[in-house]
């Protein structure tokens, strides 16, 4: 039988060890009840064991082989429903046939943006997403307008989804500890179907606008404005641009994305 898995630093492994707070991040995913699970990064299964707990369809992905080794040793049950791979390159539609899911994990840290920017591709099948992350990320998440944690990922992700930050976990419930506290969410697919604007402009008016979030809209949109062939004198004169990208909420950046698509036309 194969012994504890060996956390490993370069895929950012920190397992958790409190049992108690896993069955709390499990739980998360009874806001979304019926849908099959994905669980990425389930390590030794302490998540695992709960969710499977909810009789519903689970599969879990996960890249370290020794721990896909240790799941399937451990959890006989699940052995088709893990899957080894990396959860970037995923076909996401293919895991369950096409059918909506709910995302859920302990998340490594050094990849939990690039997640849910995968997330926000696939967000027609994910209507639920839960999951620990690092504190500061969750945070940004769920930022508003005005402060400054307020940057790309909260507008990106609160253009589709709600965003609840749920509860703050100590670094003494994971094996080994990190530097830095984590804090679980919960996103839930909005209203929105349709922002009302192209996603791949509005995508780069926020990257672009972030990129030296001290800077005013006037100053930082400018390339973009050249890019797009647009002639910003007039435009870069209208009061919005005198404010910093943070300053704005989701509605606002799409309403710039929208005037930009009229003058690009």
């Amino acid at each position: 039988m194969i012994g504890k898995v060996k956390p490993k630093k370069f895929l950012g492994q920190h397992f958790l060890t409190d049992l108690s707070v896993a069955r709390r991040i499990a739980d998360t995913v009874d806001s979304c009840p019926g849908l099959p699970i994905l669980e990425v990064g389930p390590g030794m299964g302490v998540m695992t064991q709960f969710l499977a707990q909810k009789e519903r369809e689970l599969h879990v992905v996960e890249i370290d082989f020794e721990s896909v080794r240790y799941l399937c040793e451990h959890f006989p049950g699940l052995e088709e429903g893990i899957i080894e791979d990396d959860f970037l390159t995923m076909r996401l539609e293919r895991t369950f046939g096409g059918r909506p899911f709910v995302l859920t994990g302990n998340y490594p840290y050094n990849i939990s943006s690039q997640i849910f920017f995968k997330m926000l591709e696939y967000k027609d099948l994910i209507p639920c997403c839960t999951g620990m992350i690092q504190k500061e990320v969750a945070e940004r998440m769920a930022a508003r307008p005005g402060g400054k944690t307020y940057g790309i990922l909260s507008v990106l992700v609160q253009a589709w989804y709600d965003v609840e930050y749920l509860f703050t976990v100590e670094p003494g419930v994971f094996n080994p500890p990190p530097k830095v506290r984590s804090a679980v969410i919960r996103l839930t697919r909005n209203a929105v179907t349709n922002l009302g604007c192209d996603e791949r402009l509005f995508r780069r008016v926020v990257k672009t606008t972030f990129n030296q979030r001290r800077k005013t809209l006037r100053n930082n949109i400018r390339p973009l404005l050249s890019e797009l062939g647009i002639d910003g004198e007039v435009l870069l004169r209208e009061e919005i641009f005198n404010l910093r990208p943070e300053q704005l909420s989701v509605a606002d950046f799409v309403a710039l994305t929208q005037r930009l698509e009229t003058l690009r036309q």
